[in-house]
């Protein structure tokens, strides 16, 4: 046996005893070139991780409906009790730059990803229409607004809301840029996208 699990055989083994105790949840895109472990550098058990096209977090809407992010976070919060949650996007977004092109047509019938993209109809159609910024710059913009979304749907979860508002849990945003490696974090008070100091 070789690769990475003979690696880290040791660390699978006591996971598979004691169970995971991860302190961070990290709401990622399913994007295959934007993995959560390998950006930061975590190993197995170390973050509960969420992916979802887009990256995205639906408000709190308990209707009866299927919401496998909202299940998840709910696991997350209440069972492993972590106490940060990052949403992080990325750079080149394939989601992402369909809601910000009206004419694209559904990839189906059914158009599950249309209907899950609605969640930043708003804000794609607001910076969609500003014809001073170039494709990749709307992009971009729509990229990291879509961010803030989640961070704001994340605080109508009620469980959310109280641990925030209790000093027990922390929400934070972050931008991978796949073009450079680099991650940008989302300052907490201005909101702006930052490279911190390495």
């Amino acid at each position: 046996m070789s690769g990475r699990y003979a690696d880290a055989r040791d660390r699978y083994k006591t996971l598979a005893e004691n169970g995971q105790s991860p302190t961070t949840l990290v709401i990622a895109c399913c994007d295959s070139r934007a993995a959560p472990e390998l950006i930061f550098d975590a190993g197995p058990g170390e973050l509960f991780v969420i992916r979802n096209v887009a990256n995205l977090v639906p408000p709190y809407e308990p209707d009866g409906h299927f919401h496998a992010t909202s299940a998840a976070l709910e696991f997350a919060v209440q069972a492993l009790k972590v106490t940060d949650i990052v949403v992080m996007g990325h750079g080149r977004c394939g989601g992402i730059r369909a809601a910000l092109d009206p004419s694209s047509e559904p990839l189906s019938p059914g158009d599950f990803i249309g209907r899950w993209m609605s969640l930043v109809k708003d804000a794609a159609e607001q910076i969609g229409s500003n014809d001073v910024m170039t494709q990749t710059e709307r992009q971009t913009a729509l990229e990291r607004v879509s961010i803030r979304n989640s961070i704001n749907n994340l605080r109508t979860f009620p469980e959310v809301k109280a641990l925030e508002k209790e000093g027990k849990i922390a929400l934070h945003g972050a931008w991978f840029d796949i073009s450079t490696g680099e991650l940008w974090v989302m300052d907490a008070e201005t909101r702006d996208f930052i490279r911190p100091d390495v």
